[in-house]
């Protein structure tokens, strides 16, 4: 069996890692990093370069294509690879507006009654201004498209409310992602993510997760595409979970089906929980990055059976079995990210940082000639499995403090 990831980032090694270990051993992925590298052939393609995935796909009689970022899915790669008679893991770009549009995913939660925070949406600035002076503080201004897990601000007053809708409809700080935007009802409560996958017409669990948006302790900071993760979530009991299959991913399902949408892929689901029920904050149509570098290594059954059933739509074979450990992920920055991160930097100790239940995940890195340097905003996702998370913890911040690239960022309070 030939597989083909598609990506270049941490979610994408650690997927790669899973699928290496379930004994699959031609893996190529496009474009890869230095990490994905010792494990599969990197292929020199950008993943949102569709012609060349599909035609690099057909020549290798590629079984089963596994697409890590969002962005070939907003252009309709599933759509492209399944014309032409090719499994692909992911789902088609209709289905995909669960993410690519926060205001189509949201107006079909209000449509079929699935909790979510009240809402508005605008195409217009001066309009969206003018709502917010109506209303208490602090609420929620989103971008309405990808806009690399950036694209929400918590206003916790009108002035920063008012802000941050120029800089994303005036200023277009997220590009056409700020077009639109949503004007949010900011709900209290506890935060996790949570993913199923679904082949059609069933689904079933993954795991939960919890990730760290801010890039200091305390959550302090500027908004990142996340600089850790633990799974399970310590925010969601087996009583939530049942409450999320029922109240949430089923009626969500059947409201695609309504709607002419055939779901497959996984379906990443941010949800606040707020007074013991769940709302829908947000979809994500793939894995998380860096939640997958947290929930993949706890998993012991045959992932690429689930997913190739899951592209072909077929009865799931199995279903998802969890190691009963906890996953910590803490995320190592280059200096400067979110904003300008600075590259080249050569890293140290990646060797002696390793061990058993400890993972080594690259996402922001290359190898020149031998030396793996830093390449991107978050360089690294070092993984851990403990038996509880003072374990988890206590193995992932050993390994964190044995690597060293000048300038290196990450936050201390993973898991606490």
């Amino acid at each position: 069996m030939n597989i083909l990831v598609i990506g270049s980032g941490g979610r994408e090694h650690a997927i790669v890692h899973k699928i290496k270990q379930d004994g699959i051993k031609n893996i190529y992925c496009a474009p890869g990093n230095a990490g994905i590298e010792e494990l599969a052939q990197c292929v020199p393609l950008k993943a949102d370069d569709l012609d060349g995935l599909l035609k690099f796909a057909q020549e290798k009689k590629i079984s089963l294509t596994i697409v890590g970022p969002e962005l070939p899915l907003q252009a309709g790669i599933v759509d492209t690879f399944t014309a032409h008679g090719l499994a692909i893991f992911g789902p088609t770009k209709q289905a995909a507006m669960l993410e690519t549009s926060k205001a189509f995913a949201k107006k079909l939660l209000k449509t079929y009654g699935i909790p979510t925070p009240a809402f508005e949406v605008f195409d217009s600035s001066a309009d969206a201004i003018d709502y917010v002076k109506t209303l208490s503080f602090p609420v929620v201004i989103k971008a309405d498209g990808l806009a690399s897990g950036k694209g929400v601000i918590i206003a916790d007053e009108l002035s920063l409310a008012i802000s941050s809708i120029k800089d994303m409809m005036d200023n277009r700080i997220f590009g056409d992602a700020g077009k639109v935007i949503l004007v949010e009802e900011f709900m209290k409560g506890v935060e996790s993510s949570y993913f199923v996958i679904s082949n059609g017409n069933t689904f079933i669990n993954v795991a939960s997760a919890r990730d760290y948006k801010r890039l200091k302790d305390n959550d302090l900071g500027l908004n990142t595409g996340g600089m850790g993760s633990i799974s399970p979530s310590d925010k969601l009991t087996p009583e939530l979970e049942e409450k999320i299959n029922v109240r949430i991913i089923s009626p969500l399902m059947d409201a695609l089906r309504k709607e002419g949408i055939v779901y497959k892929g996984v379906l990443y689901t941010g949800i606040m929980i707020s007074n013991n029920d769940p709302y829908v904050l947000e979809f994500n149509v793939r894995f998380g990055d860096p939640e997958t570098q947290a929930i993949l290594p706890r998993i012991e059954s045959d992932l690429v059976s689930v997913l190739m059933d899951s592209a072909k739509g077929k009865m799931f074979a199995e279903s998802i079995t969890l190691k009963k450990d906890v996953g910590v992920c803490v995320v190592m920055a280059s200096q400067g990210y979110p904003v300008a991160p600075r590259t080249g930097i050569t890293i140290e100790g990646l060797k002696a940082a390793g061990g058993k239940d400890t993972f080594i995940f690259h996402a922001g890195t290359k190898n020149e000639k031998g030396t793996i340097k830093t390449a991107g905003g978050r360089v690294l996702g070092i993984t851990a499995l403990g038996e509880d998370i003072k374990t988890a913890r206590e193995k992932v911040y050993k390994a964190v403090n044995s690597i060293i690239f000048e300038g290196s960022q990450y936050r201390r309070d993973i898991g606490l």
